[in-house]
This record gives C-alpha cells, sequence and structure tokens, in this order.
C-alpha cells in the first residue's frame, strides 16, 4: 500500500478514512489541521502538521487529499487543492467498495465517492469533488470541478452542476437542467432551472 496525507481533520476527514481503510488501497500516514490542532487524534490518526508543512510533506510523500468537507463554500478546499498541484503531488480517486462506479462514468482527480453512492453510465464527475454517502449521479451528468454532492441527493440525467455548487442531503435536481456555478441548493430542495 502507498502512503497517503489527509488535509483537514473535521467530521468529513472521518467519513474519508472509514472509505480509504475500507478501500484497502492507501495506508493514512499522516492529516494536516490547523497549528493548534498538532498531536490531537482523528479516528486512530494523530493530526502531524498544518499547512505550512505540505512542502516539506510534498518531498517525503506523493499522494494527498483534501478530507475538509464543505457546506457554505468552497474556497478553502479549492484553495489547497491548487496548493496541492503547484507541489506537483498526487491527488488519487477514492471510491468506496461500497458505492457504484459504471465502468463508462469517468471519476477526475482528488474526488471521493463515498459508501453507498451510485455514478451511472457516461457521467463526468471533476476534480476534488465529494460525492457524498448514498448520493446518485444519472447518466450523462456533469458534476464539474470542487464540487459537494450531499448525501441522498439525486443528479438526475444530463444535468450539469456548476464549478464549486453544493447540493445539499436529499435534493433533487430535474433533469437536463443547469445549476449555475457556486450555487447552493439548500437539503430537501428541488432544482429546476
Amino acid at each position: 500500500m502507498e502512503d497517503i496525507i489527509l488535509i483537514g481533520g473535521g467530521g468529513h476527514c472521518k467519513s474519508c478514512i472509514d472509505v480509504i481503510e475500507q478501500e484497502g488501497k492507501y495506508r493514512i500516514a499522516g492529516i494536516i489541521d490547523l497549528p493548534e490542532k498538532a498531536g490531537e487524534k482523528i479516528l486512530d490518526y494523530k493530526i502531524s502538521g498544518s499547512d505550512e508543512d505540505l512542502e516539506a510533506l510534498s518531498r517525503q510523500y506523493r499522494n494527498f487529499l483534501v478530507t475538509l468537507g464543505f457546506v457554505k463554500s468552497p474556497e478553502l478546499r479549492i484553495r489547497l487543492y491548487k496548493r496541492l498541484k503547484e507541489l506537483g503531488v498526487n491527488l488519487p480517486v477514492i471510491i468506496s467498495p461500497r458505492a457504484y462506479v459504471s465502468k463508462h462514468a469517468l471519476i477526475s482527480e482528488g474526488t471521493i465517492v463515498m459508501h453507498g453512492s451510485i455514478v451511472n453510465a457516461s457521467a463526468h464527475i471533476g476534480a476534488n469533488c465529494i460525492i457524498n454517502s448514498r448520493a446518485l449521479v444519472e447518466h450523462d451528468a456533469f458534476v464539474c470541478d470542487h464540487c459537494h454532492i450531499a448525501t441522498a441527493a439525486v443528479v438526475n440525467g444530463g444535468v450539469v452542476v456548476g464549478a464549486g455548487s453544493f447540493i445539499g442531503s436529499g435534493a433533487i435536481t430535474v433533469q437536463y437542467t443547469l445549476v449555475p456555478e457556486y450555487s447552493f441548493i439548500k437539503a430537501g430542495s428541488l432544482f429546476k432551472s
């Protein structure tokens, strides 16, 4: 197994850890968070540094994943992703063994597909996205970079979700609609363009 460093040690990180452990491709070598949290543990893993350590860590480790969640704004996830790209590290795709991803779908770097999610044929998921537990991304849907499709949300066929958007828990997008960039679709809502 290759080592991986996780960036962000909150609640979303805990869910990511569980997926990474079950996928069995990567060994978690450390978690990066705020300097004042150094030494604390997230599940069985120690917070071993802060953003200031990223450059040094990029010389020691190859694989990194942004494990900071987002609801209100994707800006911090985007900033961390861009910093990791500047450092030239690998941002693997992480897919839960309890998710279904069609062999005809495309998932881009730094994206995690959580337990119980479905990504159907000809769907395209951009970079640095969260496809959260039990989310559904249907055929021909396009989820652009830096999006969070929350728990049990439904992105129906042919929908385009603009970059940086958040689709809340249980929200449904009507087929072949366009969700503008940086949209916030509240939990349980029906989105029609």
